[in-house]
């Protein structure tokens, strides 16, 4: 059986290339320095507070609780990035989730970090916690949770409590994970207090450390509300809990045996359904991953050749490319990645010389821009990838869709809406990188967030927002401009200046990928290296989930 082989001919070494190659290995470095800060928690203090009670800290739980020699892929670390700075900060939202191997088995891991505000809930934690359970509801990812929480945090509660993607949520996630017989194993390793007692109890296995606490109110608010004094332990301890209310399966002395006691029941659990999709042996790229970092560029005036990336990302580089004469500046085809069968659609940042539609007359088409027919033939991709079963990947760096008055004569808008309908619609798994730009609706046709990718990644290199910054600042300043001339007031060139700056550098700082990721935007920014290492835990854990709902799209402009 032969495949097409991308032959990777970049010159590694040449001046471009090594610019490329220090701007993304810097950034690296000040995303490395700032997750070993929020790694940290709460600060030394804090963590020896916990040591003094007789617990790990949740990073400790977690090392102790994965596979020996296992990697865990952790999921929004960036969650609540520079948010919360009047309350201290709440570094990683105060909790840790993230994909792990336990006794072999894919596990998603939901740890609350007792260094952080006593792992009290910040409108972010909570956020973070679902969209951990949606990730484990989509992809059937069996889920282990730590507990160790105040509960609520209560200068915040207005902004934790009420809606659907709030603190409730968590528990009613819980009552449908275990009616879709995803299995929940919940192991209370400190304070578990109010509403958030109802987590550990309503999933399948409770075990509970000796000196723990599991109640709704704790003694002091006992004793305010009907004047019964009692201690901690007696209210809502081990042993009660244990021996007399029943609501504990295992009483465990420390978090050693605990987290032991978990392995043994993770050992246990059946094997899941086989999965719908096509899985061979696993083949390493033909080039290393690290050669990313000299061909990509984010510089929108330079251009590359995203089979170059692919190249790095796929098993033994083979990619049989789609239409491979049509519609260039959208690349899509077949592969495998970690042995499992992906269709690719990635933006294409080279400049392709074709032929006008209808015409023959020879145009050329701007690298990163979706044209007509790059979206007619994405979207008859997409559809063949649903047809049968097979997992898309879309790469993005994306300006935007074309736009003028030949693109509009073409039915640019059309062909976008069925692009759109296609991914809409798809059920196989989706899964986006964003790899440069994604702006605009360009970002919703290679499936961004509002369009239910299991899982979204970032490059360091990532922008994310409706238009660029040079693009939204230039528009944004005119605007600006225009109201202080009608206001009467006189702008010189410098104070023209400042606007646009000034603009530009909050558009800026708006569209890092760090900002996306405070926010749960992305799920991880990934060091582009390791794309292939990313997609494969990303497949594995989709393969899971063996059910696919019938394909339909409905109406179609055709």
């Amino acid at each position: 059986m032969s495949a097409s082989v991308l032959k990777s001919t970049v010159d590694t070494k040449s001046p471009a290339a090594q610019k490329n190659h220090r701007r993304i290995v810097d950034l690296l470095t000040q995303l490395k320095n700032e997750e070993e800060l929020i790694c940290v928690g709460g600060g030394s203090k804090a963590v020896d507070s916990q040591h003094k009670k007789g617990r790990l800290t949740g990073r400790e739980r977690v090392k102790k609780l994965v596979d020996l020699g296992s990697h865990f892929f952790e999921l929004g670390i960036y969650a609540a990035y520079e948010m919360y700075e009047e309350w201290g900060g709440a570094p990683g939202a105060g909790v840790i989730t993230g994909l792990a191997r336990v006794c072999g088995r894919t596990v998603m891991l939901i740890v609350n970090d007792a260094t952080v505000k006593a792992g009290a809930f910040f409108p972010m934690t909570a956020k973070k916690v679902i969209r951990a359970q949606n990730i484990a509801i989509e992809n059937r990812i069996p889920t282990i949770y730590l507990v160790d929480s105040a509960g609520i945090f209560l200068p915040l509660q207005e902004d934790v409590f009420p809606d659907t993607d709030d603190f409730g949520r968590v528990f009613r996630n819980n009552a449908v994970m275990s009616a879709m017989g995803i299995p929940q194993i919940a192991a209370i390793m400190g304070m578990c207090v109010a509403g958030g007692a109802y987590l550990p109890v309503m999933c399948d296995h409770i075990l509970m450390t000796e000196g723990s606490g599991l109640f709704l109110a704790g003694p002091a608010l006992v004793q305010a509300a009907i004047g019964q004094k009692t201690s901690a332990e007696e209210l809502g301890g081990a042993k009660m809990h244990s021996q007399i209310s029943g609501t504990v399966d295992f009483r465990e002395p420390d978090d050693e045996s605990c987290i032991a006691r978990i392995r043994s029941l993770v050992d246990k659990m059946g094997a899941p359904n086989a999965a719908p999709f096509s899985h061979t042996k696993s083949r390493n790229p033909l080039y290393p991953g690290e050669g990313i970092y000299s061909i990509f560029t984010a510089d929108p005036g330079k251009q590359y050749d995203v089979r170059d990336i692919i190249a790095r990302i796929v098993d033994a580089s083979e990619f049989d490319e789609y239409r491979a004469e049509s519609g260039e500046t959208l690349l899509c085809g077949y592969a495998r990645i970690g042995g499992w069968a992906v269709g690719i659609v990635a933006n294409q940042k080279k400049h392709v010389q074709t032929f006008a539609r209808g015409s023959d007359q020879k145009r050329i088409e701007f690298g990163g821009v979706i044209y007509t027919e790059s979206a007619e033939k994405a979207a008859r991709f997409i559809l063949d990838c649903n047809q049968n079963r097979i997992p898309l990947i879309f790469l993005h760096d994306v300006n935007g869709f074309m736009v003028g008055k030949d693109a509009e004569w073409s039915g640019i808008i059309r062909a976008g809406a069925k692009m759109v309908n296609a991914v809409a619609n798809s059920v196989v798994p989706k899964i986006s990188v964003i790899c440069g730009g994604s702006f605009g609706a360009g970002h919703y046709a290679m499936c961004g967030k509002a369009y239910d990718p299991r899982f979204m990644f970032a490059w360091p290199t990532a922008r994310y927002a409706v238009m660029s910054g040079d693009a939204a600042a230039t528009t944004l300043a005119e605007i600006k401009l225009k109201q202080l001339e009608r206001e009467g007031k006189k702008v010189d060139e410098k104070q023209k200046k400042e606007v646009y700056e000034s603009i530009r550098s909050t558009y800026e700082y708006q569209t890092d990928p760090r900002y996306a990721a405070a926010r749960l935007w992305v799920d991880a920014i990934i060091d582009p290296a390791h794309t292939r290492d990313a997609l494969i835990w990303a497949l594995e854990a989709a393969a899971l989930n063996s059910e696919l709902r019938e394909f339909k799209t409905g109406v179609l402009q055709t």
